[in-house]
């Protein structure tokens, strides 16, 4: 597969990577073997960028799938939530402890909203302090708003950013408000002319494209300012449809079977505030005893008209 570096930095990466969170417990909770597996076929395709994270608890697919050390040139990218020092600290050395790793390539503040570069201020301090004392090789944020995005690309000890871009806008904000694919594109060109690495997360929206399969991908790797696209993958055939893809042996008419996915909304990145529900034209969302919006498999049609009112992309299909 075709590799190339990511912005001014060392780091050469697989044009597609390999995003873990959709085997981990919030998901699909595949067995360790099995998704280790799954990470060492992608491997042998061609695939070398590994994105995880710690909130996604999935180090140990990973630590398995590496264990035997037949894969040389694999990059890894983790993240962190933390808001402080120590806590970003103690993030980066449980995924080196974790993962098996005496340096994890690049690590980024964890989905940075409007605000938070002045919030995380001490957990940016780390990252610099991390990158310095060699404990991973480039930094930078992860991040769903166009505003933020903006802002990486003045920030001058970023080295990477990781934004969310597909065809449909399904995610993208600004502010407090949601943001074009337009605008978001504009941010990322800035990025890239500052010379910032680029890889995107959610070109099939979390699933709710994936019956638009192609003109999804064709969309995000059709924009030469991205230097990696980062696809979730929970089975082996996914790999094979991506692979035929990039190489070109997909029929143009193929699109994956998505008859038997259903709706989800991850709890773990659900707020509870309501938009999901009120937009749902079959009644299938309900508040559970958490204050968190849930489906109702038995009404939900699988429109998708939920998916593009989340503010914080909590709804996903698989």
């Amino acid at each position: 597969m075709k590799k190339k570096k990511l912005g001014n930095t060392d780091i050469e990466v697989s044009i597609a990577g390999f995003g873990v969170l959709p085997m981990g417990p919030s998901q699909l909770a595949l067995p360790v073997e099995e998704g280790a597996e799954i990470i060492r076929y992608a491997l042998k395709k061609g695939i070398n960028f590994i994105d995880t994270a710690q909130y996604y608890r999935t180090y140990p697919y990973i630590s398995k799938a590496l264990e035997h050390g037949e894969f040389d040139d694999v990059v890894i990218c983790s993240k962190s939530l933390c808001h402080d020092y120590d806590g970003m600290m103690e993030a980066i050395h449980e995924a080196r402890k974790a993962m098996n790793r005496d340096v994890i390539d690049i690590f980024l503040m964890h989905e940075v909203r409007p605000g938070h570069l002045g919030l995380r201020a001490d957990a940016w301090q780390a990252l610099k302090d991390a990158k310095k004392e060699g404990l991973v090789r480039a930094i930078g944020l992860s991040t769903h708003h166009v505003d933020i995005t903006k802002a990486a690309a003045s920030m001058e000890d970023l080295d990477v950013v990781f934004p969310l871009i597909n065809y449909a806008g399904l995610g993208i904000r600004k502010g407090d408000a949601f943001a074009s694919k337009e605008e978001m594109m504009e941010s990322i060109s800035l990025c890239h002319k500052a010379g910032k690495g680029i890889f995107s997360m959610k070109a099939l929206g979390g699933g709710n494209l994936t019956e638009h399969y192609q003109e999804a991908l064709n969309y995000v790797f059709s924009k030469s300012e991205i230097d990696s696209v980062m696809i979730g993958f929970g089975k082996i055939a996914e790999v094979d449809d991506l692979v035929a893809y990039l190489d070109g042996s997909m029929d143009t008419s193929y699109n994956p079977d998505v008859s038997k996915k259903k709706v989800y909304i991850n709890q773990e990145d659900c707020e509870g505030c309501g938009a999901c529900k009120e937009t749902c034209p079959a009644g299938a969302i309900f508040y559970n005893e958490y204050g968190l919006s849930e489906v109702d498999h038995e009404k939900c049609l699988t429109c998708g008209y939920c998916s593009p009112v989340c503010p914080v992309r909590a709804i996903i299909m698989y």
